[in-house]
């Protein structure tokens, strides 16, 4: 009896293991998503955001440090929010929350760029601010750092991407935070 039960300890230990090895071949780095829990990317930069999850007033991310990337690029736009209250989005208003005042900024800022002018940063959002990337330093090789500067119409920042592909931002003094979708660290 006692082999028995050892022998289906181990056949189902290899049975776990297998499906393990299974699903961690079967997800590809180039497809992160969301649930990954961070801006992500690998290889070439010019697609990394293009997979990015939905940050509205409405998502579950609405209080994230994703939400703090975006009001960063807000800012280095120069974006106004005309329907709100006609400000430029100042790096004072940078605190991870997506607000009425990220909303409407955003909203102008699809808007000027040609997209839907919803207010909700998607896919197509994400992607038309890649745009705005360009090569500082590093490697897009896997496993090596990359530094990338954003380049919007009032200002830029640097955006570093660490060998696990997750991006970085500035926080004002704090230092650098990683984009994550799952918690707010930046003020």
């Amino acid at each position: 009896m006692n082999f028995r039960k050892s022998h289906l300890r181990i056949v189902a230990a290899t049975v776990g293991l297998a499906t393990a090895v299974t699903l961690g071949l079967g997800a590809s780095p180039a497809s992160a998503k969301v649930s990954d829990g961070w801006v992500r990317g690998y290889d070439a930069y010019a697609n990394d955001w293009d997979d990015e999850g939905e940050l509205s007033n409405l998502s579950p991310w609405a209080s994230s440090n994703a939400t703090c990337l975006w009001q960063r690029i807000l800012w280095a736009e120069g974006a106004s929010a005309t329907n709100y209250d006609g400000k430029i989005f100042a790096v004072s208003h940078i605190n991870g929350v997506f607000n009425y005042r990220t909303q409407y900024t955003t909203i102008d800022l699809q808007k000027r760029w040609g997209l839907s002018g919803d207010g909700i940063v998607g896919s197509n959002t994400f992607k038309r601010a890649a745009k705005q990337l360009s090569h500082v330093s590093g490697s897009t090789s896997p496993g090596k750092t990359l530094t990338l500067r954003y380049q919007g119409k009032a200002h830029s920042f640097e955006v570093p991407r660490n060998a696990e592909g997750k991006y970085l931002f500035r926080d004002g003094d704090n230092g650098w935070r990683q984009a994550g979708y799952k918690y707010r660290t930046c003020s």
